[in-house]
């Protein structure tokens, strides 16, 4: 596996072919179009890179290679923090498309390639890639937001039968609480949620 990284800022790619000509041909020419580009000549080296910890913007894989093959490291890519990726092919028949696109395949090219035909289909998947990874980001914030209120509600009724108060009473006090120890309310809930569950726990394990 080779790294030719240029020193301007570029999209990292990992390029996956088996085909060495190919791959060196690729390299070079994505290299001189400003991309940063890793390199493997099977699926097998490609998850040896992805484990160092290395995650890249957009992978590149061949369909079909010796051993594991792209649509096999398409798999592995989607559980691995959705790396985005497109798939490479000799073959432009439907169902080798439709495999790489059930696979989440954000674009697919047809072999033998011309790196300028190339580069708009790579900068489509990037786009493409950067509009889920703001989708899955605002879904994330949307749950955390959702369970931080979750967590408030429940904290107020536990507060509420604590103390025997009325639920405005109950959440004012929980504020304020938060305040003086300067953390924010879904964390205090948090805690008072944690520490009901251990104190249930405990009277449950003394009632056997």
């Amino acid at each position: 596996m080779t790294a030719d990284k240029l020193p301007g800022p570029g999209k990292q790619l990992l390029l996956v072919e088996d085909d060495r000509l190919v791959l060196a041909m690729m390299a070079s020419g994505l290299s001189n179009a400003g991309y940063s580009v890793t390199s493997a000549e099977s699926a097998e080296d490609a998850e040896a890179w992805l484990a160092s910890g290395e995650r890249p913007d957009l992978a590149i894989l061949d369909v079909r290679m010796p051993g594991q093959g792209g649509l096999y490291l398409a798999q592995r890519l989607r559980e691995l923090d959705h790396i985005p990726f497109m798939m490479l092919s000799a073959f432009s028949d439907p169902q080798t498309v439709e495999q790489a696109t059930l696979c989440g395949a954000l674009g697919y090219a047809v072999k033998p390639l011309d790196i300028p035909q190339l580069i708009p289909a790579i900068e489509a998947a990037l786009a493409r890639a950067n509009e889920l990874q703001d989708l899955r980001s605002t879904r994330q914030q949307l749950q955390a937001a959702l369970d931080a209120e979750r967590d408030i509600s429940l904290a107020v009724g536990i507060t509420m039968m604590q103390y025997r108060l009325k639920r405005s009473a109950a959440f004012d006090l929980l504020r304020k609480s938060a305040r003086k120890r300067r953390c924010k309310l879904a964390d205090l809930a948090g805690e008072i949620i944690q520490a009901c569950e251990a104190l249930n726990l405990q009277i449950e394990i003394s009632a056997r």
